[in-house]
Parts: C-alpha cells; sequence; structure tokens
C-alpha cells in the first residue's frame, strides 16, 4: 500500500516511521473497546469500569441490556500497518455523560472510525455530526452482531445521511484482520482526499 504523501506534503526520510492519530467513535455499545482491543500490537489502555445501578437513569441500555461495563475516558492502542505507518488509536466513551471528552481527544486527529450498529443506527448520530462538526474524515464500520440485519449499503448511506464519498465497510470487531482492513480503509481514504486537494481545479 503506497501511502506517501497522504499525511503531510513531501517524503519521510529512510527509515522514518509516520505516526498518525486516528479516532474510534460510536455510539454507546457499538464496539469501541472491542475493536481497539483485537487490533492493538500492544496491551491496550482502557478506561472500563462497571455499570452500577446508580447510572441507570443516564445510560441508556435499550438494545444492549447484557452490557456490563462501560468507557468512561478513552480507550488508547497502537497497531503497525507496514514498516514506516503507525497508528495510535484513540477510543471515545460512548455515553452522553462523558462527551464533553471528546473535544480534547479529537485534537491532532488526521482521521477517524465511526462504529455503527444497524439494530441501533441514531446511537452514532451524535458521532457523525461531531466528525462533521470537527472536519474530521471518517468511514464508516458497520459491527456486526448475531442477531444484526444486513441492509443495502445505499439505505444505511441515506439513513445515516452520510456523503456518497465516505466508505461504508462492514467487519466484525472481535476480528483483528477485519479490524486491521478497516484502518486500511480508512488511511486509503484519507489519501484519496488528499489526492484530490492536490488536484488542479
Amino acid at each position: 500500500m503506497d501511502l506517501k504523501g497522504f499525511d503531510r506534503p513531501g517524503s519521510p526520510t529512510s527509515g522514518e516511521t509516520r505516526s498518525v492519530k486516528v479516532m474510534i467513535a460510536g455510539g454507546f455499545g457499538t464496539g469501541k473497546t472491542t475493536m481497539v482491543r483485537s487490533v492493538s500490537d500492544i496491551k491496550p489502555l482502557t478506561t472500563e469500569e462497571t455499570l452500577t445501578q446508580a447510572s441507570a437513569d443516564v445510560d441508556h441500555l435499550v438494545g444492549v441490556a447484557d452490557k456490563t461495563q462501560t468507557t468512561v475516558s478513552l480507550d488508547f492502542g497502537k497497531i503497525s500497518l507496514n514498516d514506516t505507518l503507525m497508528l495510535y488509536l484513540f477510543g471515545t466513551p460512548g455515553q452522553e455523560r462523558f462527551w464533553f471528552l471528546w473535544n480534547g481527544l479529537f485534537k491532532g486527529a488526521l482521521g477517524a472510525v465511526v462504529l455503527v450498529d444497524t439494530r441501533r443506527l441514531a446511537s452514532s448520530f451524535r458521532a457523525i455530526e461531531e466528525m462533521e462538526r470537527q472536519k474530521v474524515p471518517f468511514v464508516i464500520a458497520l459491527n456486526v452482531f448475531p442477531d444484526s440485519r444486513d441492509y443495502p449499503v445505499e439505505e444505511i448511506r441515506d439513513a445515516l445521511d452520510i456523503s456518497p464519498r465516505t466508505p461504508v465497510v462492514t467487519f466484525d470487531a472481535r476480528d483483528r484482520a477485519a479490524s486491521r482492513d478497516v484502518l486500511v480503509t480508512l488511511i486509503r481514504h484519507l489519501k484519496d482526499r488528499s489526492t484530490a486537494a492536490l488536484e488542479p481545479r
């Protein structure tokens, strides 16, 4: 995969590794922590806490009633896509009460993966709105759950109200190879956007 010039002008010097900050975002229970865990080359840093009765009135568990833990700050992992490209992965908290942390997490991010549960599309609307507000390029990753329905991609695009240029992929967040492919899709999307921006108009 040729990634020359996708993130900044010029070529890296011989042996230099480029580091890229990537956000893993999405609604509550869409699989963000699972993806970071499955794909990270290192043991990831997670900030999961047990859901208790005290949060029953603020954490909406519709569709994720079996969920017992939640991210309260961020998840962090990293993966080398090749000898010259390292991705630092920052997973966002999904619940509304922790959204105030997002502004700091997005600083310096080159791109993002927005995880979507097709059973609960509305849970990821806020993440998509935030990408557009922060002007962070993103791809949509449809995380497949056992009882997920298979919808045509165009229906998903319409429901999420996203650009035809935004890639939409289906994957299993538990699978390392599938999660890595999602990240490769994001990097290619960033490279394509960079190339298009440099074309004469």
